[in-house]
């Protein structure tokens, strides 16, 4: 089979599988992205040099809380569109549904514990420079560390689910070769 055939084929199989709704998809790729550019981000502003720091940790945190409310949009999509049917046997089915519940649950937690880090710190959030964000808790050092802390775990813990998550797509894909991938494309 020639490439051209090849995907000709790969094309006809993706309009012929029931896909996730336009706006999941739209959703899930734009908080990939973010988070694609985020998590990097922020593991690189303690080793950038102190007179752009600021510059780091305003991106950062900004393109976190985009992060947040993406995520909330997603929550509520997905409460009401419909996603297709998933594959795999019943054990698998619930390990996924498991690493997305969870997945979703570090996605709302890493930018809350974030940005509520930063307040306590005292930094308020200007959100891109342009919007000033209301701080709920104001300067309370002795909780920031709290805060700080949940977002570390919640980083490492996102990174752990995105590469169980990237996994099982490579397995569904290149492996069982199903229809597992073109649902989200």
């Amino acid at each position: 089979m020639s490439f051209f055939s090849r995907s000709i084929a790969t094309t006809d199989l993706v309009l012929r599988v029931e896909r996730y709704p336009a706006t999941s998809r739209l959703l899930h790729w734009l908080v990939a992205l973010l988070v694609l550019a985020t998590w990097p981000l922020g593991m690189v502003i303690q080793f950038t040099a102190k007179e752009v720091q600021l510059d780091f940790y305003m991106l950062h945190e900004s393109l976190g809380f985009l992060v947040l409310w993406l995520m909330l949009l997603r929550i509520g999509n997905r409460l009401v569109a419909r996603p297709p049917q998933p594959e795999g046997r019943a054990a698998e089915r619930a390990a996924a549904g498991l690493v997305h519940g969870l997945l979703y649950v570090l996605l709302v937690v890493m930018p809350v514990s974030g940005f509520l880090a930063t307040n306590a710190h005292g930094f308020p959030l200007v959100w891109f420079n342009l919007v000033p964000v209301w701080s709920p808790i104001g300067k309370t050092p002795e909780i920031a560390g709290i805060f700080s802390a949940i977002h570390g775990f919640s980083a490492w813990g996102l990174l752990a689910l995105l590469a169980l998550h990237l996994g099982a797509v490579l397995v569904h894909h290149a492996v069982r070769r199903d229809t597992t991938l073109y649902k989200m494309l």
